[in-house]
């Protein structure tokens, strides 16, 4: 081989030498991708107490109001001239004329902000023999960042589990106490509740069953601080009526209750008074405005057959007044009936007896949790003997918060313990599950003993 030849080879080899120590040296691993970290969850929004009432006389209405800022809202805003968005099509339901049975069997109950204590307390409400539940849909919690940002997570949520469940929707649609909105206080924010209501009657259409609007607007504390004023209530329900009317024909809509009072001043004013005034306001009928009478019936310290003349000719027994009586429905009824009002039904959104021991304003009405569950079951028994036709749904209060405790006045009106996940039975859940499974001819209740 000559001298280029070997020369040459040489090279190359070199040359290949070297091209795969370059290859070599240069090749390196891809860099391992950075773990995305798994999202803690978010923790639960507490549910404080509610202020107390301003009014001399406890009312138990009030729903606890959630501390945390409203959510950022992620829904695309709708207008009431819009179509707004509608839940998914597979959870749409397609419904007639919602029916109510007189009378018809449901209570409060909190569902907002914990998918499992949902979960059972509505399976325990079936299983009792109720037909409906009631829930707050606070204005603020879903339309509070602006006019049209709607927030309908959790509303999305508990639409779906009570519908679910079997049962019919009754939804108090309200700011709570104190709480302050974009839109000014009532009635400033007629208009802009009445657009709130369309878009929430026509996102549910057919599985939120009836509407309250607003709640014991005869109260200051209820009505943007001002003195109660039925002529301005009437407008906010005429608007509210129209609109959901418009989203949702065969929804059922119920004025508020009003709380029992005696009181008249600028911070209460007596329902009786209300209810008459709010009738003149209307010209003496509902058409347009409603299509039913809610009432708050709170019994007091009275059974509930009590005929309301004998709380107040007995004051040292039962407190002096009428409205310390459940049957004070029966007054407001006759109201209805002055102006001709005779076809709608009353509808009445609270009532209960409270067995609270610690709290003064409640502890001189307080009875026994056996006499609380007697008399839940003998005032459902004294409305189907003694108000047929015309009495609709009685909501009991409550299926209770499980953040309450016993500094809580609400936690003594409940019909079970506060506790997730045990259940602390109490005797009025009980009676009432034997009782309304028997009337409705269901089986028996499978938690009594």
């Amino acid at each position: 081989m000559s001298a280029f030849k070997r020369s040459l080879y040489v090279c190359l080899l070199a040359f290949l030498v070297l091209s795969l120590l370059t290859v070599g040296g240069c090749s390196r691993r891809k860099p391992e991708p950075t773990p995305t970290p798994t999202p803690m969850p978010r923790r639960e929004r507490p549910t404080p107490t509610p202020r107390p009432t301003d009014t001399p006389i406890p009312s138990p209405s009030s729903q606890p109001t959630p501390t945390e800022s409203v959510p950022t809202p992620t829904d695309t805003p709708v207008s009431p001239t819009d179509t707004p968005t509608p839940a998914p099509a597979s959870e749409r339901v397609t419904s007639g004329p919602v029916t109510m049975l007189s009378p018809d069997y449901g209570a409060q109950a909190f569902l907002w902000w914990r998918p499992e204590v949902a979960d059972r307390d509505l399976q325990l409400l079936k299983d009792a023999g109720f037909n409906w539940v009631k829930q707050t849909f606070d204005w603020k919690l879903i339309e509070g960042a602006g006019p049209g940002l709607f927030n309908w997570e959790h509303a999305d949520r508990v639409v779906q589990q009570v519908n679910d469940a079997g049962l019919k929707l009754l939804a108090r649609v309200s700011l709570d106490p104190g709480e302050e909105i974009w839109a000014g206080p009532p009635p400033q924010n007629a208009d802009a509740f009445a657009d709130f209501l369309f878009a929430l009657a026509s996102r549910y259409r057919g599985r939120i069953h009836a509407y309250q609007i607003w709640n014991e607007p005869n109260l200051a504390r209820e009505w943007g601080g001002k003195r109660p004023n039925p002529a301005e209530y009437a407008i906010m329900l005429q608007k509210a009526y129209a609109a959901i009317k418009r989203a949702d024909p065969d929804a059922i809509v119920i004025t508020a209750g009003m709380a029992p009072t005696g009181t008249d001043n600028e911070i209460a004013m007596p329902d009786e008074r209300f209810y008459e005034e709010l009738y003149q306001a209307i010209g003496g009928s509902g058409d347009g405005y409603f299509d039913m009478l809610g009432v708050h019936a709170a019994g007091y310290k009275a059974p509930p057959e009590l005929d309301p003349a004998e709380a107040a000719a007995n004051k040292p027994l039962y407190g002096g007044e009428r409205f310390f009586a459940f049957r004070h429905v029966e007054d407001i009824r006759r109201i209805m009936e002055r102006y001709g009002d005779t076809d709608r039904r009353v509808v009445i959104l609270e009532f209960g007896w409270t067995s609270d021991p610690i709290h003064p304003e409640y502890a001189w009405h307080a009875v026994s949790e056996e006499q609380k569950a007697d008399y839940l079951v003998r005032a459902y028994q004294w409305a189907r003997e003694h108000w047929q036709p015309w009495i609709g749904l009685m909501s009991l209060i409550f299926m209770p918060d499980v953040n309450w405790t016993e500094e809580d006045e609400q936690y003594w009106w409940s019909i079970i313990g506060p506790a997730y996940p045990d259940i602390h039975w109490r005797p009025a859940y009980m009676k009432l599950c034997l009782y309304l499974n028997e009337i409705q001819g269901r089986p028996r209740c499978k938690y009594a003993p």
